[in-house]
């Protein structure tokens, strides 16, 4: 029996590795698409017509293209504190638990291409049109892979429940062979038993919306630090919560519905994977070296310069790459290794790398910026020139901090030796900043000198990365397969996230816990910058556990309306969350910056606890800024 399965398993993963290939094609084309409309519009003052159209259809069609690789290679968002140390103690109940999370893939993904099915029954038998009057595309092959993709998920969920299953039976014989007296952990499915029939019991209770809305964010804790996948969970939770406080299960079949095939049908998104695709470009050109080799060779007579060179490295990468996790990557491999040889301490060394890394985040283009202003609705090219102030404030703040503990806290520091870089000098370092400074000068010069949107920024900048790689020779087709796969398993475990916060949201707001939750706040006269100290660190608990993505789609819905209820700037609150958010990059047992630098050094003499323990400065550092942004938001609003 299994032998037949395996195989239709292995026939299936080629099949979503097929899909995800023509998906990952799909959006390397939208660079080309919306680049020729950006040169016709400025060149020849004539435009595409229906590039937006084109670019909403399609990203949605290439997310649901690539949906069921993501999952199958790992990348849909969960946080692992609970079942990774339960899968070594008791296999048999993490398997249990399991195939309970993965059925309820089964069933959102089954309820996402049913609704679908009726959405493409709309399109096709009166060969519906979309478009701008100009432009018109046929809508019902969109429907169609919308449909077939969210299938393909929902098989792929069924094929990993199975295999569950096998597994625990498996584990259950040997148990049972061996004679083995270990305990089975029978009592954490009894909590998740008690759990349901405890919820099934106020579901049959008289429930006010703004209850209804609280217990889901109770569930949704529950469920998210127990290990399902964090999109799964917010849509179970939204189609449930709907349920619940309209009394009609259509209208919450209808809510997901339209969510699942209107809603990442938006051209603006296109910003998620064509800033992603640049990064990846960038990362691919070695951009980064050439970066701290010019950094290191300016700042060579200060004491502390390798540091500072990493801290400027990592704020001029930055501005180009938009990702804390590439700069750790790059600065690992290029900064790390540089310093330790040259006399630094191995921690200060790798926390250095770690704590500036964050800067990829907050200096523009930041993809966490992107995700924010889709939550918030409010304007990318506004949050990108609020957050440039506060990026160097934050760089500024850690250039001196290094020297400071260079000159105080040698103890920590090291000793470090000269740095002679003969072979450089200023025609080297030009050339080598060149592209650098092109690159930035014309997505950031573009975007806020009105010349073209955010998303044709970034296909600029993607294009402008590409022909980089290309001149520098550093780019081989197996690496642009590569970058091309990686864009579009970023892109999808984004949008499917901000895609699932939808549904999530929109039952939230039914339920008008928020806005409850607004009042109890006013009425408990914490004061705004009471009300702030609380959500930083509410934040920072929350980042010892989740990523930085999820922790904003879950937590942003609940404190926009408290934030706008006290008068406050979300511009400026933008910049406030993606800093505090980015501690959780540092901070333990989480720390995704810290992973990827430990996964990145070359030996085994560095550890994790070496690693945190090097960070936690550049957590105060970023503590102390938040303090001054939170003190004087005019900081944030220089260039607004």
């Amino acid at each position: 029996m299994l032998n037949p399965f395996r195989h239709f398993a292995d026939l299936f993963t080629g099949l979503t590795s097929l899909s995800n290939s023509i998906g990952s094609v799909w959006v390397f084309g939208l660079m080309f698409l919306i680049c020729a409309d950006v040169i016709a519009r400025g060149a020849f003052n004539s435009p595409i017509h229906g590039v937006p159209e084109m670019v909403g259809y399609s990203l949605v069609g290439a997310v649901y293209l690539q949906l069921a690789h993501s999952l199958h290679v790992g990348r849909f968002t969960r946080a692992e504190m609970f079942i990774e140390p339960l899968t070594k103690r008791r296999p048999i109940v993490a398997g249990m638990f399991n195939i309970i999370f993965d059925a309820a893939g089964v069933f959102v993904f089954a309820l996402i291409t049913y609704g679908s099915y009726f959405k493409f029954q709309e399109a096709w038998p009166d060969l519906v049109f979309g478009g701008d009057g100009i432009f018109e595309i046929l809508v019902w092959p969109l429907r169609l892979i919308t449909m077939c993709g969210a299938a393909m998920v929902a098989v792929k969920y069924l094929i990993m429940t199975i295999e569950e299953i096998f597994s625990v039976m498996r584990l259950m014989a040997v148990r049972r062979a061996t004679a083995s007296k270990d305990p089975v952990g029978w009592a954490y499915l009894l909590i998740i038993v008690a759990v349901v029939v405890a919820v099934a019991w106020m579901a049959q209770g008289d429930l006010t919306k703004v209850q209804i809305g609280a217990i889901s964010i109770l569930g949704m804790l529950v469920l998210i630090f127990m290990g399902i996948h964090i999109g799964v969970a917010l849509i179970v939770l939204g189609f449930v919560g709907i349920w619940m406080i309209l009394g009609n299960p259509n209208i919450a079949i209808n809510a997901v519905k339209l969510a699942s095939n209107e809603f990442l049908r938006n051209f603006f998104f296109g910003v998620v994977p064509l800033f992603v695709l640049m990064g990846l470009l960038i990362n691919e050109s070695d951009i980064g070296k050439d970066t701290f080799d010019v950094a290191r060779w300016l700042l060579r007579p200060i004491k502390g310069g390798l540091g500072v060179a990493t801290v400027f490295a990592n704020a001029l990468f930055a501005a180009i790459t938009g990702s804390s996790i590439a700069s750790a990557a790059v600065f690992t491999k290029v900064a790390a290794p540089h310093m330790m040889r040259h006399g630094y301490t191995p921690k200060f060394a790798v926390g250095t790398v770690a704590g500036s890394s964050v800067l990829g985040m907050l200096i523009p283009p930041s993809l966490l910026l992107i995700v924010y202003s889709f939550i918030a609705e409010q304007s990318v090219g506004l949050l990108f020139l609020a957050a440039v102030i506060p990026g160097l404030i934050l760089a500024l703040v850690m250039a001196v901090s290094v020297i400071g503990m260079a000159h105080f806290w040698p103890g920590f520091v090291g000793t470090p030796s000269g740095d002679d870089l003969t072979e450089e000098n200023v025609g080297t370092a030009f050339m080598k900043l060149l592209p650098i400074i092109v690159l930035v000068g014309v997505v950031l010069g573009g975007i806020y000198g009105g010349l073209f949107t955010p998303v044709e920024a970034g296909a600029i900048g993607a294009a402008g990365a590409f022909i980089i790689a290309l001149v520098k020779r550093r780019l081989t087709w197996k690496k642009l397969w590569t970058v091309l796969i990686e864009t579009g398993h970023t892109t999808v475990s984004v949008l499917f996230l901000i895609l699932a916060a939808n549904i999530y949201g929109r039952m939230l707001a039914l339920s008008g816990f928020p806005q409850q939750l607004g009042e109890m706040i006013s009425f408990a006269n914490l004061g705004f910058v009471g009300f702030m100290v609380l959500y930083v660190v509410l934040i920072i608990v929350f980042g010892m556990f989740l990523d930085s993505i999820s922790m904003m789609l879950i937590l942003l819905p609940l404190v926009l309306p408290i934030v706008q209820s006290f008068g406050g700037d979300l511009i400026w609150f933008g910049i406030i969350t993606v800093i505090t958010v980015e501690m959780g990059l540092l901070t333990p047992p989480l720390g995704i910056s810290v992973y990827v630098v430990r996964s990145t050094i070359s030996g085994d003499g560095i550890t994790l606890n070496q690693i945190f323990a090097g960070a936690f400065p550049y957590v105060i550092m970023m503590l102390a800024v938040t303090a001054i942004l939170i003190a004087f938001p005019s900081l944030s609003t220089v260039f607004l």
